[in-house]
């Protein structure tokens, strides 16, 4: 019995292994499309209305979703740290990415965006205080120099960045917030309830950018940049979340979260084929440059969260303050014991 047991574990791991990694690809499929429909976008509508009008209909399928499933309302501190993500991945990052891409091609930020993998887990070790080895610190700042090499030459030799370059990394510094503290939330609130509170939360501020954006310029797209914009806002904005938190929640989180490294390659091959951009050989060398330095950074964290796991008796090692990683009830057994 013990054997087929162990057997039937096995195969439901390696089921449940698969299944993460299908759906992490899906979502990481469906960011990967933001770039190009983003510089599709901007040819009709401003960057300010398409920043801001996209998370506002993406609220409201948020405080839809909220309401049919009857979720419960975070408390006080995790109205703080949700404001936080709201800033970074619903503020930040939208608004700054489509102002760049006004000029900027869209394989251009792809790669400049190809750093969010190892700067998200440069984040996350600031935020959650951990002493990652020196490899890690090498790697990170080997993918953010071979990031600013390549966007300086594409900017007309070192020493000369675009203002779309700044705007790319402040979208790229945006994101990584707010994917290292909602990763850190979703511990606790859900993987789309992280997503649709923040959303929430930044609902207030990006009705007001959209609704001065409309009395600046009002908006007037072919249907082609309408569609366009339509995608960013259901899918780019919501609805990939939920197929990307999900990969990560079903797991393994260590390998689900490494399939974010193919979407700067799927963003430039959309660009080529939909855009018709030129596939040159500084994008490509420079894409492939940011990604292995990106990915060295990742597996060098992965690596050591599974040391860290192994000496802590296979069990996942928390990173937030107590108030978050645990009950302050005490298990049974050790009640047991305080009493005896």
């Amino acid at each position: 019995m013990s054997v087929q047991s162990s057997a039937i574990q096995s195969s439901r791991g390696v089921l449940s292994g698969r299944a993460g990694l299908w759906w992490g690809l899906l979502g990481v499929t469906a960011f990967s499309f933001t770039m190009p429909f983003t510089r599709v976008a901007v040819g009709g509508l401003s960057p300010l209305f398409i920043g801001s009008a996209r998370a506002v209909v993406a609220a409201v399928l948020a405080v839809i979703a909220l309401t049919l499933t009857r979720q419960h309302w975070p408390n006080g501190r995790q109205w703080a740290r949700l404001a936080v993500v709201a800033g970074g991945v619903v503020v930040g990052f939208p608004l700054l990415s489509s102002y760049a891409l006004t000029t900027a091609p869209a394989s251009h930020g792809a790669v400049v965006v190809g750093l969010l993998p190892a700067a998200t887990a440069v984040v996350a070790v600031i935020r959650t205080r951990e002493r990652p080895t020196r490899s890690f610190w090498v790697f990170a700042a080997l993918g953010a120099v071979a990031a600013v090499v390549f966007a300086s030459l594409q900017g007309g030799g070192l020493g000369h960045l675009h203002q779309s370059d700044l705007l790319l990394f402040g979208a790229v510094v945006s994101a990584a917030i707010g994917y290292a503290e909602g990763g850190l939330l979703a511990r606790e609130l859900g993987s789309w309830q992280t997503v649709s509170w923040a959303l929430v939360v930044a609902a207030p501020l990006m009705i007001a950018l959209m609704t001065a954006s409309v009395l600046v310029a009002p908006p007037a797209a072919t249907p082609a940049e309408w569609s366009a914009f339509a995608y960013l806002a259901v899918v780019s904005m919501f609805l990939g979340f939920f197929a990307w938190y999900r990969g990560l929640a079903i797991g393994p989180m260590a390998q689900v979260s490494q399939v974010q490294l193919a979407q700067p390659v799927m963003s430039i091959l959309w660009a080529a084929m939909i855009l018709g951009e030129q596939l040159t050989w500084p994008t490509v060398l420079g894409g492939v440059a940011v990604i292995v330095c990106a990915g060295l950074a990742v597996r060098t964290r992965l690596g050591m969260t599974r040391s860290a796991e192994r000496t802590n008796g296979g069990r996942p090692v928390s990173v937030g303050r107590p108030t978050d990683r645990a009950p302050r009830t005490q298990p049974s057994n050790l009640r047991a014991r305080a009493v005896k």
